[in-house]
């Protein structure tokens, strides 16, 4: 079995497992069961709500119309049922390598190396994104700081609250998570009433349901549109695994996770397609002031708020703030775990006396910092090809998600068949299916050919950093084979 981070029994409490490891394993006092129930449940809700849900769904208005709501519901399903997946797995053997700890061990060391690190990268360049996004909204607040201090403060701040450990990590994404749960709640609310007419106050002549099929009908560019809205629409979705990885240090992880898998479907159909519901209805899809200003401030400014654009930015910078914080939180566990299993420095696997792999956190924010650079100095070379070469990453994870479900699935069964608490539905038919999916959306992004962020690009780059990854894990494990564990050795 794939070695799991340290968690002293008195770290996990009564009622939580103790991993396999006893403390001194890692060269440190090993990771801390600080994450808290009510930290557990916010970045589960939370970690389904990015800015690109705010900022990116303009675009998918506008491409799919109101079909962009079938868009949505099928990126929706997939991410349900890999969810699923990996809380089937997660739930049986919690760690913070998740995803990448079960391939390493479903599909072999070199997948969970490739998985891994690719899955660092990823998150290394979205610390660059969101830094530079965070740093826009705050010039133009206070511009006399400029767009780079900004960044470099943005950056300092969080790397210092993930220093600290991860009960300041999970208190810090309680607040932010939970400003972003109240703003959707309160903008569907709202939002509905004025669509049903019944909201006091408010004569909004443009809401109403019958901005569903008017202006061209509810599929105004065809049927072909879901499916590129699909496209625009998919990445926004990643985030939603950041809780099983963050029930690795929770009290109870067994439990986080099936809370967490359980409730992503009303967490789903509440965020993302409840609050474009209401935009699509209070206003016509082809709306000028939808593409000019956004959806959501559109849609706030259709209702006469004041402020509408101000109170929006608050929201983005705090979904900015949030994915910045996970994002970094994510990236050192991951860091973390490959440590562990000697797929990275040592030193990664090594904590603090407060649980903190500090090596791990430090190393991965030097490379945000230097992704943050090559923004400012080269945004249209060396940063266009970290963004593009890292684009396709959150479907290469859910598609090593769904083959690594179909062999520990057997696995668990023959060794701890009591561990299966979580099932996946239907398997291993929907399994099936979602691997299916996700090799057709990859597929489908062959064909866009449009722009230099274009879907073809983005696969190909992403194809070709893939291939350079799995390449060197094949390498390293002809030069430095690890040592086969007992369960391994007997299959």
């Amino acid at each position: 079995m794939t070695s799991q981070p340290t968690l002293t029994k008195a770290d996990r409490g009564p009622e939580g497992p103790a991993g396999p490891g006893d403390p001194g394993a890692s060269g440190g006092s090993g990771l801390h069961a600080g994450l808290k129930n009510r930290h557990l449940s916010m970045i589960a809700i939370g970690g389904v709500i990015g800015a690109g849900l705010f900022v990116g769904s303009s675009s998918g208005i506008a491409t799919a119309g109101p079909g962009i709501l079938l868009s949505y519901a099928l990126v929706g399903t997939l991410v349900v049922l890999v969810m699923r997946m990996l809380g089937e797995m997660s739930a049986a053997n919690p760690t913070s390598g998740s995803f990448s700890a079960h391939a390493d061990r479903a599909l072999g060391p070199w997948a969970g190396f490739s998985i891994g690190w690719l899955y660092w990268f990823f998150w290394v360049v979205v610390l660059a994104v969101e830094a530079t996004a965070g740093a826009a909204i705050l010039e133009g607040w206070i511009p006399a700081v400029p767009q780079w201090a900004w960044a470099l403060i943005v950056m300092v701040v969080l790397t210092a609250t993930n220093l600290v450990s991860v009960g300041s990590y999970g208190e810090f994404e309680f607040w932010f998570a939970g400003i972003k749960v109240v703003a959707i709640g309160a903008f569907i609310v709202v939002g509905g009433l004025a669509v049903f007419g019944v909201l006091p106050g408010v004569d909004s002549d443009k809401a109403g349901l019958a901005n569903l099929t008017g202006e061209g009908g509810f599929l105004p560019h065809g049927p072909g549109a879901i499916l590129t809205g699909v496209l625009l629409v998919v990445f926004s979705f990643m985030g939603s695994e950041i809780a099983t990885l963050a029930a690795g240090e929770s009290e109870n992880p067994q439990r986080a996770v099936t809370k967490s898998t359980n409730s992503i479907i009303w967490r789903i159909g509440v965020f993302y397609l409840g609050s474009i519901f209401v935009v699509v209805t209070l206003l016509p899809w082809n709306d000028p002031s939808i593409k000019k200003d956004g959806s959501y401030v559109a849609a706030l400014d259709s209702l006469g708020i004041a402020h509408a654009g101000q109170i929006m930015n608050f929201i983005v910078l705090t979904s900015v703030l949030s994915c910045l914080n996970s994002g970094l939180y994510t990236a050192s566990r991951m860091a973390f775990s490959l440590g562990e299993r000697g797929d990275a420095p040592k030193a990664f696997a090594r904590t603090t006396s407060r649980g903190v792999p500090m090596t791990a956190i430090v190393a991965s924010v030097v490379f945000g910092f230097v992704a943050v650079f090559f923004n400012y100095k080269f945004p249209d070379s060396v940063f266009l090809f970290l963004v593009n070469s890292s684009g396709a990453v959150a479907l290469f994870v859910w598609l090593v998600i769904c083959f690594s479900q179909l062999r520990m699935r057997k696995i668990i069964q023959r060794e701890a068949p009591e561990k299966l608490v979580v099932r996946m539905w239907l398997y291993p038919y929907l399994t099936w299916a979602a691997a299916a999916l996700i090799v057709f959306v990859l597929g489908y992004m062959l064909t866009d050919t449009e722009g230099e962020s274009s879907g073809r690009t983005t696969v190909l780059l992403s194809l070709l950093v893939a291939a350079l990854v799995v390449a060197v894990a094949f390498v390293k494990q002809r030069v430095a084979p690890r040592s086969p564990a007992p369960e391994a050795a007997e299959r």
